[in-house]
């Protein structure tokens, strides 16, 4: 398995982090083009998040501007401030009678003091903010289309950890093409992609541990790793994940595609969606297939593309943990 979210064609993602003077943190953008249908499907005891209301089906508006994975706990969630910013100063946005308000929903997995303190030297909180979510959604915009996503330790996987936080986790992606069959409709051939921040309270279950990272180390940018290894710290958790296709799918049916994805999360980690854990996954769907006009071949595609949102987001979190990143 291979590939990455941007196989979806126009989408593009990047990152900002820090890991020096009590830091180990970092935040992640996702920018879908204009007219990107999103959804949301939450799961977990523990979540932070932002404008997720406003991608179920029945909100106003349908679209998103862009998506916002940080750490930080809920104070990184101000991350999506400096996007927000962002895509106003480059038209990005939903039109309203006093200007355009970016739709920018965002969440944020457990990493506070994961670089050892709370606070650097200068008193400034070592947490994302609104200039490193800024940074990273100027970094997305300047990538090319179909660029290669840096994977790892970096954007919002970061300070992410695994196994109870006693070993690094990280941020993976993969893709999943859907199968083409001759004289078929426009759905058929589409790609399915996943982009993942893995901070499980779980152990991968796909991953042979020789091709895990090395344990946490006692100090240095992971900081201390708890006493008991696998014991739940409340709130100190999270997977969070992106599935995007280049299918023109209804709200409705980007959440159908997220709840399968979910799927794909439970037969990486083990346990998932715990109370401890705060897991969801965003579902970004940009349009360029139509679904075929056939109900049944509509039915078939959709429910192919479910079955890749899964595999997809499986093997993400397979290279999210691995030690082999680019």
């Amino acid at each position: 398995m291979s590939g990455s979210l941007t196989d979806v064609p126009g989408l593009r993602v990047g990152h900002a982090q820090r890991t020096d003077d009590g830091w180990c943190t970092g935040t992640t953008v996702v920018l879908p083009p204009p007219g990107t249908v999103g959804a949301v499907d939450v799961r977990g005891g523990g979540p932070a998040t932002r404008e997720t209301d406003a991608l179920h089906a029945a909100s106003l508006v349908p679209t998103v501007d862009a998506v916002v994975l940080t750490g930080g706990s809920a104070f990184g969630l101000a991350a999506a401030d400096g996007v927000m910013a962002w895509c106003e100063e480059t038209g990005r946005g939903f039109p309203t009678p006093g200007g355009i308000v970016p739709i920018v929903p965002a969440a944020a997995l457990y990493d506070l003091a994961r670089g050892g303190a709370r606070r650097d030297a200068q008193g400034t909180p070592t947490h994302p903010d609104a200039a490193m979510g800024r940074a990273a959604a100027q970094d997305a915009a300047a990538r090319d289309a179909g660029h290669e996503i840096p994977r790892g330790r970096v954007g919002a996987g970061t300070g992410a950890r695994v196994m109870g936080a006693t070993r690094p986790g990280g941020l993976g992606t993969a893709s999943v093409g859907l199968p083409a069959r001759e004289g078929a409709a426009d759905g058929d051939g589409a790609v399915v992609g996943a982009l993942v921040a893995v901070n499980a309270h779980g152990t991968p279950v796909t991953v042979d541990p020789a091709d895990l990272c090395e344990p946490a180390s006692t100090t240095g940018v992971l900081g201390d790793a708890p006493s008991t290894p696998g014991a739940p710290a409340p709130g100190t958790n999270t997977t969070l994940a992106v599935i995007a296709t280049d299918l023109a799918l209804t709200v409705a049916q980007a959440e159908a595609i997220c709840r399968a994805a979910h799927a794909g999360m439970a037969r990486a980690l083990d346990p998932v969606h715990s109370l401890v854990d705060g897991d969801l996954v965003f579902g970004l769907a940009t349009g360029d297939r139509p679904l075929p006009t056939d109900p049944m071949a509509a039915a078939t595609v959709l429910l192919q593309a479910q079955q890749a949102a899964a595999t997809a987001l499986t093997h993400a979190i397979e290279d999210g943990v691995s030690r082999h990143h680019g």
